[in-house]
C-alpha cells in the first residue's frame, strides 16, 4: 500500500513539474513574440538597408514578356548577371536585346520548356558551364486560362499545373543544389493575388497559385530548420492583376484604386522585396493585410467585402 502511494505521489509530482515546464516555456515564447512585434513595429519607422545584388547570377523563367521581361531589365540595371529563360525564343531574344542595351555582356538567353524536367536539368548544366552557378532563382513563368471550371479541358488543367506548379519543382531541383554549393542564394516565386483569395473563372489557376504559396511556406520551414537558414532566403510575391495580356477580360469596379498594375512597377516592387529579404508580400502591399484581417472575421463578412470590391476576370470564351 505504501509503495503504491509513493508511486502515485511520484507520478503526481512529475505531472506538476511537466505542467510548470510547459507554462514556463509558453511564457518564454509569449515574451519572444511580444519582442518580435515591437521589433517589427520599430522596423516600419526605420529606413531599410537593401542588400546589394550587383554581380548576382539571376535566372528568370518566363522572361520573354510581361513581368519577366521587366524583371530582366531591372536586374540588369542593378548590375546583376541575368539569365533569361522562356519557351518562346523570339520573345526571349527581344528581352535579351533590350537588356543588353543596359549591360552588354551580362545578359544571356536560353530557350527551354520549364514544364519539362529533363529540359530544365539540361538547362542547369549548360548555364553552369557557360555562365556560372545560379545564386538567385526567379520562378515567374505562368499561364492563366480564364473560364468556368466545367469549360476547362483535362489537357488545359494539366498544362496549367505543369507550368504554374511543377516547373517550380524542376527549377528547384536544378538550381537549389547550386545555391547550397555556394553557401548562399535567394529563391523568388511569383504567385498571384489569386493565391491569396479564390476568384471566379480562375479555379485551376487559383489552385496552382495557392500551391506555390504552400510549397514556398513548406520549403521555408525545411531551410529554416537546416544548416542553410542564414544563407538561403525565400520570397513569394502575390501581384494584383497586371497588364501583361494574361488578364484578357479584367473586371474592375474601382480603377483609380485597384486598376490593372503596370508590369514595370510590379517588377520594381519584386526587386525591392528581394533586396529587403521579405518573406511574402502582395502588390499593392496593403492587400495582404486586408486579407489577413478578413480571415479573422466570419466568412460572410469577407464575402460582403469581396462583393463590394467586385474585381476579377470575366470568361475569355
Amino acid at each position: 500500500m505504501i509503495e503504491r502511494e509513493v508511486i502515485h505521489t511520484n507520478k503526481t509530482s512529475k505531472r506538476i513539474m511537466d505542467i510548470m515546464q510547459d507554462i514556463s516555456e509558453f511564457f518564454v515564447v509569449f515574451v519572444k513574440i511580444l519582442l518580435e512585434l515591437l521589433h517589427s513595429l520599430f522596423e516600419k519607422f526605420m529606413t531599410k538597408k537593401l542588400k546589394d545584388i550587383s554581380g548576382e547570377i539571376i535566372l528568370i523563367t518566363g522572361a520573354g514578356h510581361g513581368i519577366g521581361r521587366e524583371l530582366a531589365l531591372h536586374y540588369t540595371a542593378w548590375g546583376s548577371v541575368v539569365v533569361c529563360v522562356d519557351i518562346n525564343e523570339k520573345n526571349n531574344e527581344e528581352t535579351l536585346k533590350k537588356a543588353q542595351r543596359l549591360m552588354q555582356n551580362s545578359v544571356y538567353a536560353y530557350t527551354c520548356d520549364v514544364a519539362n524536367r529533363d529540359a530544365v536539368l539540361k538547362l542547369a548544366a549548360k548555364v553552369e558551364a557557360e555562365v556560372g552557378r545560379i545564386s538567385v532563382l526567379v520562378n515567374n513563368v505562368g499561364i492563366m486560362p480564364t473560364h468556368p471550371l466545367e469549360q476547362h479541358t483535362a489537357e488545359e488543367i494539366r498544362r496549367v499545373f505543369d507550368i504554374n506548379v511543377l516547373s517550380h519543382f524542376w527549377t528547384l531541383e536544378a538550381f537549389l543544389p547550386q545555391m547550397k554549393q555556394q553557401g548562399r542564394g535567394h529563391i523568388i516565386c511569383i504567385s498571384s493575388i489569386a493565391g491569396v483569395v479564390g476568384l471566379t473563372n480562375l479555379v485551376p489557376y487559383c489552385a496552382t497559385k495557392y500551391a506555390v504559396r504552400g510549397m514556398m511556406e513548406a520549403l521555408h520551414e525545411e531551410i529554416r530548420e537546416g544548416p542553410y537558414k542564414d544563407f538561403i532566403k525565400l520570397t513569394v510575391v502575390y501581384p494584383y492583376m497586371t497588364n501583361t495580356g494574361l488578364c484578357k477580360r479584367p473586371k474592375v469596379k474601382f480603377p483609380s484604386m485597384l486598376g490593372l498594375l503596370d508590369p514595370k512597377e510590379v517588377a520594381k516592387h519584386i526587386v525591392e522585396a528581394h533586396r529587403s529579404n521579405v518573406n511574402e508580400t502582395t502588390i499593392p502591399g496593403s492587400l495582404l493585410h486586408v486579407n489577413n484581417w478578413c480571415r479573422l472575421l466570419p466568412l460572410r463578412c469577407g464575402l460582403l467585402l469581396k462583393d463590394y470590391i467586385d474585381s476579377g476576370v470575366e470568361s475569355d470564351l
